[in-house]
């Protein structure tokens, strides 16, 4: 883990989050980021590379729900410096990986099937079973030099199957057919534990809080 995170590596990840989901490019704001999301749950939110005094500036500024912070920093650092109005959400990481990923030789089961599609910089993987059905499903976004993974998830009735793992390697030939070495993720305590199987290391633990009263 970084004793300091960049801000240039922030901007590039958050740049790639907005691709994927089709919304407007981060803005800068103080010191962090803001990006007008504009859905029912999440209006809006503010990302920043350190938990600093514009964070929580804004956290004591800040009343109307569904509006994010979210900064480079734990879950116990951050409940203590903002305002209880605040529900702290469960930690996640960001995470990197310099290819090639340590990722045995796996091929994918029989009854499954590769789909690809692209929109904007981001390649979509879907992986689908034999009735149709979608079992694993990922993005990876190139932004530069960087190649952001985004989205990633197994169906439940599909997992343990080899499934994930087959996806990141789709994933991350991709990132090499673009000559991308640099991969960057956010994962949840669960993911983080596949991701290290692979090779991938805790860049900085991220939380995310919101008030939703």
């Amino acid at each position: 883990m970084i004793s300091s995170v960049s801000s240039d590596i922030i901007e590039k990840w958050l740049s790639a989050w907005a691709l994927s989901r089709e919304l407007p490019l981060p803005a800068k704001f103080l010191s962090g980021y803001k990006v007008d999301v504009g859905y029912e749950q999440q209006k809006t939110r503010y990302v920043f590379a350190a938990l600093n005094e514009d964070f929580i500036r804004l956290s004591e500024t800040i009343n109307i729900p569904w509006v994010f912070l979210k900064v480079c920093a734990s879950a116990e650092e951050v409940q203590s410096s903002i305002p209880g109005k605040w529900t702290i959400q469960p930690q996640a990481y960001m995470m990197s990986c310099n290819a090639p990923m340590d990722i045995p030789k796996v091929s994918l089961p029989d009854g499954y099937e590769t789909v690809f599609y692209s929109y904007n910089e981001t390649t979509v993987v879907k992986i689908i079973s034999e009735s149709g059905e979608l079992a694993s499903i990922g993005r990876v976004v190139i932004v530069d030099d960087l190649a952001v993974y985004d989205r990633i998830s197994t169906e439940e009735q599909h997992q343990r199957k080899g499934l994930a793992t087959f996806l990141m390697i789709e994933l991350e030939q991709v990132a090499l057919s673009k000559n991308i070495y640099r991969n960057f993720l956010v994962a949840t305590a669960q993911g983080k534990l596949l991701y290290q199987s692979l090779g991938w290391k805790v860049y900085s633990p991220y939380t995310s809080a919101v008030i939703t009263f």
